[in-house]
């Protein structure tokens, strides 16, 4: 490892490394020092041994406030999106993760295709990844935005939208929670989750490209999946 790619990676010398606490899927629990714990974390902290430098996990609640706070960690691991690739440059996905509809049991709309179309609405979460592709894919139907999961499962619910988008594992619980509620059948996107760092690092996003090609090919992705046991996370192809 060049000295270049550690300093751009590791200035302070520890790793500073950005969480996406709302993914389920990648974070699962806490450690015992009360650190996040899961798929994503423990991809960061490879890293950090590769390194040879302790890891600092930078929690935040929501990924667009994590994106929005480039410059104040050395690596963030989130969805990669055109809109968030501006500040940030990505490795290949890692990672991903299905995206689809979740609609009442008494809808007419039965395919993905019926969807986009006037006067259907469609929960999301704000700045999900997911959310960033319907803003760019969808023209005619109405994207109604709230803050979290939950609240976009409540405005589904409380307000008599048609549509609740959203990553299929959580539908699925989501549709437990709503009798006769239907998950369409395939995907609008796949969500990728990836590791970005700041765009200037170029030297450091070159060697994360690398790092994350050797994970996915030695196993690595495959082993954090398989201990963490999640359901609906696939090592990207």
């Amino acid at each position: 490892m060049s000295p270049e790619v550690r300093a751009q990676l590791a200035p302070t010398g520890v790793l500073r490394a950005a969480i996406n606490m709302s993914n389920f899927l990648l974070v699962t629990g806490r450690g015992p020092e009360g650190e996040p714990d899961g798929v994503s974390p423990g991809m960061a902290r490879a890293i950090a041994e590769r390194l040879g430098v302790p890891v600092h996990y930078m929690p935040f609640p929501r990924p667009g406030e994590l994106a929005d706070a480039v410059g104040q960690w050395d690596i963030g691991l989130i969805g990669a999106e055109p809109q968030r690739a501006e500040k940030i440059a990505f490795t290949p996905a890692y990672a991903e993760i299905e995206a689809t509809y979740l609609v009442r049991g008494d809808s007419p709309i039965t395919a993905l295709d019926q969807v986009d179309r006037p006067g259907i609405r469609i929960a999301v979460t704000a700045r999900a990844a997911y959310d960033l592709w319907l803003a760019r894919n969808i023209h005619q139907a109405e994207l109604v935005r709230a803050e979290s999961l939950d609240g976009a499962f409540d405005i589904f619910r409380r307000d008599g939208l048609e549509v609740l988008a959203g990553l299929k594992p959580r539908l699925l619980t989501d549709a437990e929670a709503l009798p006769g509620a239907r998950i369409l059948p395939g995907n609008f996107t796949t969500v990728q989750q990836a590791i970005g760092t700041a765009r200037a690092n170029t030297a450091a996003a070159a060697w994360l490209a690398a790092f994350v090609a050797e994970a996915k090919a030695g196993g690595l992705v495959a082993a954090l999946i398989e201990k963490h046991r999640v359901r609906g996370l696939s090592v990207a192809r």
